[in-house]
């Protein structure tokens, strides 16, 4: 028999499982990036559910082995975009916490709230938010990443009792105002002047996290 026993029958090698070749279009960081950006892309436009590595790998312009590669299960590419998207937020937990306890539940409502109405991070933002409401695999994604990586970690930082507690009840004041206002869009909430609502949210949140209205 003529050629090789790892051939083909039309002559050309099969492929071989494990890591994707590093191509032109598929090298390091870049890639990576790319990714995360067809990954928040694809979540925005069809939801959790509907979402898939293939699509997001096309979105990437890269291998679908490559998505796994770097970030795993879809559940991991989504913990990672929820990241991504959050970064601000997580970024700023020092400066919401600069000015010590008085007045830390108007700063985090209007932070928060702000990125919601900034057009550049609303759209990714709004897409983890659906996701979490109809899964709970992107639910639980969001849970961890927003209570153990920011609101615990202020409620910690403000020296008070059952900060865990804290947190989740100050998480649940701003993401319920997020959800009614931008999701489901309830009026007269998602018409209503965003400094209005800060103003009437901030006070329920500084009470969760330190007990003072």
């Amino acid at each position: 028999m003529n050629g090789s026993a790892e051939e083909t029958a039309n002559g050309s090698a099969p492929k071989k499982r494990g890591r994707p070749a590093r191509t032109s279009t598929a090298q390091g960081p870049g890639a990576r990036d790319r990714i995360l950006t067809a990954a928040r892309a694809e979540f925005a436009e069809r939801g959790y559910d509907r979402a898939s590595i293939r699509a997001i790998a096309k979105g990437a312009s890269v291998d679908p082995a490559l998505v796994h590669h770097y970030f795993g299960t879809k559940e991991q590419v989504f913990a990672a975009a929820v990241e991504v998207a959050f970064a601000p937020a997580l970024s700023a937990s020092d400066t919401l916490l600069a000015g010590g306890p008085d007045g830390v539940g108007e700063r985090l409502a209007r932070f928060i709230l702000g990125m919601y109405e900034n057009p550049a991070t609303r759209d990714p933002l709004l897409a983890i938010v659906r996701s979490a409401v109809t899964n709970e695999t992107a639910a639980t994604v969001l849970r961890n990443l927003v209570t153990s990586k920011l609101m615990i970690r202020i409620a910690s930082e403000l020296d008070v009792p059952d900060p865990e507690l804290r947190s989740e009840l100050a998480t649940a004041q701003i993401v319920g105002t997020v959800l009614l206002r931008y999701v489901i869009k309830a009026e007269p909430l998602a018409s209503a002047d965003v400094e209005k609502v800060i103003v009437m949210v901030a006070p329920a949140v500084q009470r969760h996290l330190t007990g003072e209205g």
